[in-house]
């Protein structure tokens, strides 16, 4: 039954994936520019089709996709001369031949539909590949191998091979050569009719179902995306139209992909996602219903952040359901073990919030100070208040009752995240010029040097004119002098704060072996605010300290 339905699945996504193919994909050619540098491939693929059979005798096979279809080109060949097509496979049920009648669907295999037995599939290898080979050396031609030894290897050769996805741009460009017929690639299994059908508004990744492997009831995420992309772009070529690639560096090799051409202006893509969230935490579980209590809700611009990121898949990783679903406060299976509290804060992973904020403070805009202040403290318990704010009472009146959030529709929430978010101010700028010193004496090493001369506003306002346009940083900038806490990291916001004396005394503090002396504060702070940002000068001592001349 479990093979029945992989059949049936796979059956299913080849109609789904021939009707595609008929209708073609109007789209944009893409230009072939030369492959990576250095000698480096995206068309390596390692043939190892015999370990189904058992452990392989000898080295998987090296085989080099793209240098093949080049030479059959040349030939006036094509994909046809390798892969076997008709007009329906034998996989196929009855239910669904009518679907992919008079079409012609093509099989992922070498020269067969269907693996017959262990000697039959490497005669066929054997056969057509050194048979290949063969004929082409004796017309004169550079051929591949005819040796055992020159095809199987132990080493492969270097590969740049990426993964595939459509983001925003690619995604858009394809809605609109199919006339936004969203059913010609998105489905979902039907368990009562067993088939595949489209559900509208209910549209997901296919990486969601299909995954790196082939599992019982669905075909490979590489399989299912060969057979359909592929199939559609050949199709669309052979009505002379202009479309995606064929060739596996058009899509793995991340120069050749480089020059895709971006679509302007994209849609909003519609499935009724919301605007704007309220994100709180909802547990039937009563012990943990004070704890939820403690913690204000999130209000998270949904919208906003689908214009930040390329893909849905960014944040919702496995599925498109909200986070709580899969991960909750005692953490399930369906969430890998991870709790709601890890998976909303836990800073090495980039689908979390706290992760994905962590990774754009990377920018060598905002590396030189949250780089170094990452390192050398730790968040307060005030920071947590910058993302869950407290709801404000609302007004007593007579004869309304207050309802609780829990009461609340998803429409009211909406209006109260709102009302939330445009309540709060970012700042874009710091004080005024006449607050901010134009330049410090640091006098630390007169005994050897002269002192330096700190040119104090001149790097506040490149800071500040290097955020103007960062919308993550004016969001989480709530004050004029937060920008000073880059450098004056353990100080409150202010006009005037404490000068870097005050904490660091000339010798380091034998009691506090983490707090480096002043000298070293300085070198630490500003050579490594250097760094973080790409900034290659000064690049000795004297660049910053004149050498005193007597």
């Amino acid at each position: 039954m479990k093979k029945g339905r992989l059949l049936l699945r796979g059956a299913g996504l080849l109609a789904v994936l021939a009707m595609i193919a008929f209708y073609g994909l109007n789209a944009q050619g893409v230009e072939e520019p030369k492959p990576s540098e250095g000698g480096a491939r995206a068309d390596v693929i390692a043939i190892d089709t015999m370990k189904m059979f058992g452990d392989l005798e000898r080295p998987k096979v090296v085989f080099l996709h793209d240098l093949h279809t080049d030479a059959l080109a040349k030939k006036n060949k094509d994909c046809a001369a390798c892969h076997l097509s008709g007009k329906s496979f034998e996989m196929i049920p009855d239910t669904l031949k009518d679907a992919v009648k008079g079409i012609d669907v093509m099989s992922p295999k070498f020269k067969r539909i269907k693996d017959a037995g262990r000697k039959e599939v490497m005669d066929i290898y054997h056969a057509e590949c050194i048979g290949c080979h063969t004929d082409m050396t004796a017309d004169g031609e550079k051929a591949g191998p005819l040796v055992c030894g020159e095809c199987h290897i132990k080493i492969l050769p270097p590969s740049v091979r990426e993964q595939m996805g459509l983001d925003k741009s690619l995604h858009f460009r394809h809605s609109k050569a199919h006339e936004n017929k969203c059913e010609k690639c998105h489905h979902e299994f039907d368990e009562k009719s067993k088939q595949l059908v489209y559900v509208k508004e209910k549209e997901s990744s296919c990486r969601y179902c299909h995954k790196e492997e082939t599992q019982e009831n669905r075909i490979s995420m590489p399989l299912a995306s060969h057979l359909a992309c592929i199939a559609c772009h050949r199709n669309t070529l052979a009505e002379k139209k202009k479309t995606g690639p064929v060739r596996c560096s058009g899509c793995h090799d991340p120069a050749q992909r480089a020059v895709i051409a971006k679509a302007e202006d994209i849609k909003r893509m519609e499935r009724k996602q919301p605007d704007v969230v309220l994100l709180r935490t909802v547990t039937e579980n009563e012990a943990e219903a004070n704890l939820i209590a403690r913690m204000s809700p999130v209000p998270f611009a949904h919208k906003a952040h689908e214009e930040y990121n390329d893909t849905c898949r960014v944040c919702h990783h496995e599925s498109l359901d909200a986070c709580g679903k899969c991960h909750t406060l005692e953490g399930k299976k369906e969430g890998k073990g991870v709790k709601l509290e890890r998976a909303m804060h836990r800073t090495v992973a980039e689908e979390s919030c706290m992760g994905c904020h962590e990774k754009k403070q990377a920018d060598k805009k905002c590396a030189g100070c949250h780089v170094l202040m990452g390192k050398k403290q730790k968040p307060e318990p005030a920071s947590c208040q910058e993302c869950h704010i407290e709801v404000p009472a609302p007004p007593v009146q007579e004869g309304v009752e207050v309802q609780p959030l829990e009461k609340k529709s998803k429409e009211e929430l909406a209006v109260l995240a709102t009302e939330l978010l445009q309540a709060r101010k970012g700042v874009s700028d710091t004080f005024k010029d006449e607050d901010i010193p134009e330049k410090i004496l640091i006098k630390d090493l007169m005994k050897k040097y002269e002192a330096v001369e700190f040119p104090h506003r001149k790097i506040v306002k490149t800071l500040v004119n290097g955020m103007k346009e960062n919308k993550l940083a004016n969001y989480f900038h709530r004050e004029e002098g937060t920008m000073c806490q880059g450098c004056h990291h353990n100080s409150p916001a202010a006009k005037k704060p404490p000068r870097c004396g005050n904490c660091h005394g000339k010798p380091f503090e034998q009691g506090d072996m983490f707090k480096p002396g002043r000298m070293g504060a300085y070198h630490i702070q500003c050579m490594g605010c250097h760094k973080e940002m790409g900034i290659e000068k000064p690049m000795g001592c004297t660049e910053c300290h004149k050498e005193k001349t007597s």
